[in-house]
């Protein structure tokens, strides 16, 4: 009872198991924040885009303009019946789509009533030489007539001058003179009469010039309509519409058939004003202003191509000339180009003549513009490129577009070529955001050649 009693009043031992522990657990805690190192810290890393580029080239810039078109024949020959008859004879080719060779006869008419009005005006020039002949002999005979009736008036005359002086002296009758005064007035009037004979005949002679002129220029028209029952090829051709058979009856100026020249087809291609300032220089046409002085000036090389799926064919063209008007509704000038002798190097189902109808692609090449700056017209975000920098840092710049042609764009200023051009669509586009560039050499070759330039890439 004695122990009870001195445990309970003395209850310090009991505090003392209670604090100890919570200051060992304390003391511990402390020891291990202070012992503990810290969670070990990671460097941030500066992330990189992959983005396409190429380098800004600088060129001699070949401008270029495209425009489409229908080919046409140079010439297109309407063959017209010139005079009436009965088809006799005709080429065996005249089909449509035959090709027939200049001089070839194509066609004749019967000719026998041309022949018939040939020989009668022939007739006719001789009857009006004859005459003009027998005029003329006509006119020897007066001459020599009035000649011999003029030596016998002075011969009359000088008689009866005699007669009047004897007729003085009384020794003829006044009678006998009279008489010989009548013979003398009677040879005069037939020497008159031959005066006015020969007077008559120049004006007689240009009556049957006149006739036998007129005669000889209705002989040619004959011998003309004549000529026209034969109908000829001019030249080289390939026959279109044929309206015509053989033993038809043909009047004046009834349509035979077409017939398409060989030597040239012509391609009227359309291009707008913006298209054509940059292919022509900024030279003054001198006088005279025609067609040999603007090839000249204008100095513009063409290319016509038919593209059907993967198939390509082309030729060389010239510029001929613009035509007279622009189109009202596209404002687009209409330029017309020439191939000569598309019917050359034919290769059957590979490459086709140049022939009416064909749907072409008219690709115009100006004057070289040296050390032109150029870049694909994708990588131009209104105004504003990007380049990189040293440190493959993305850099906007402005620039100035002198202009576009195709897919490509023309800078004027801004760059300097040489630059290395993000191609990518930097979205979002961050000033100094890092860059690991992948060189996109398919492009940039696609670039030159569509800038003109023939090079191979490293």
């Amino acid at each position: 009872m004695e122990k009870e009693s001195a445990k309970n009043k003395n209850p310090l031992w009991k505090k003392l198991l209670v604090i100890i522990p919570i200051i060992a657990a304390l003391l511990t805690a402390v020891i291990l924040v202070k012992s503990k190192s810290g969670p070990e810290q990671k460097q941030v890393r500066e992330t990189s885009r992959v983005m396409r580029v190429i380098e800004v080239p600088k060129v001699n810039l070949i401008p270029r303009a495209i425009g489409y078109g229908i080919a046409e024949p140079g010439i297109i020959w309407r063959a017209v019946a010139e005079v009436r008859g009965r088809v006799l004879d005709v080429h065996p080719d005249l089909k449509a789509g035959s090709l027939i060779k200049e001089g070839e006869v194509l066609l004749k008419i019967n000719p026998v009533e041309y022949e018939l009005s040939v020989a009668r005006l022939q007739a006719g020039i001789d009857q009006a030489g004859a005459d003009l002949a027998e005029l003329e002999i006509r006119k020897q005979n007066t001459k020599s007539s009035l000649e011999i009736e003029k030596h016998s008036l002075l011969l009359a005359e000088q008689s009866l001058t005699r007669k009047q002086n004897t007729l003085k002296n009384k020794t003829i009758s006044a009678n006998e003179v009279d008489q010989e005064e009548r013979s003398v007035l009677a040879q005069r009037q037939s020497v008159q009469q031959l005066d006015n004979t020969l007077k008559l005949i120049p004006s007689q002679k240009k009556a049957l010039e006149a006739k036998l002129a007129s005669s000889k220029a209705h002989l040619k028209q004959a011998e003309l309509d004549l000529a026209k029952t034969v109908l000829v090829a001019p030249f080289n051709c390939r026959i279109g519409e044929v309206g015509i058979e053989q033993g038809q009856y043909l009047s004046a100026g009834q349509e035979l058939f077409e017939a398409h020249s060989t030597a040239v087809t012509e391609i009227e291609a359309q291009f707008l004003g913006e298209q054509l300032r940059h292919l022509i220089g900024g030279n003054k046409i001198p006088p005279p202003v025609d067609m040999a002085n603007i090839r000249k000036l204008v100095n513009i090389q063409a290319t016509v191509r038919i593209q059907s799926g993967d198939w390509t064919i082309e030729w060389d063209a010239r510029f001929d000339r613009i035509r007279e008007t622009v189109d009202p509704d596209t404002r687009a000038f209409n330029i017309i180009v020439a191939v000569d002798k598309p019917y050359e190097k034919i290769i059957p189902g590979k490459r086709p003549p140049l022939t009416r109808g064909l749907f072409c692609e008219v690709e115009l090449k100006g004057p070289p513009q040296r050390e032109s700056i150029v870049i694909p017209r994708a990588a131009l975000h209104e105004g504003i490129v990007f380049i990189l920098n040293e440190e493959n840092r993305l850099h906007p710049v402005a620039v100035t577009t002198a202009f576009v042609q195709s897919n490509m764009a023309i800078i004027e200023s801004g760059l300097s070529g040489g630059e290395t051009l993000i191609v990518s669509e930097p979205s979002p586009a961050i000033t100094g955001m890092l860059v690991a560039p992948e060189r996109d050499k398919g492009l940039e070759k696609r670039l030159l050649a569509e800038a003109g330039v023939k090079t191979v890439l490293k």
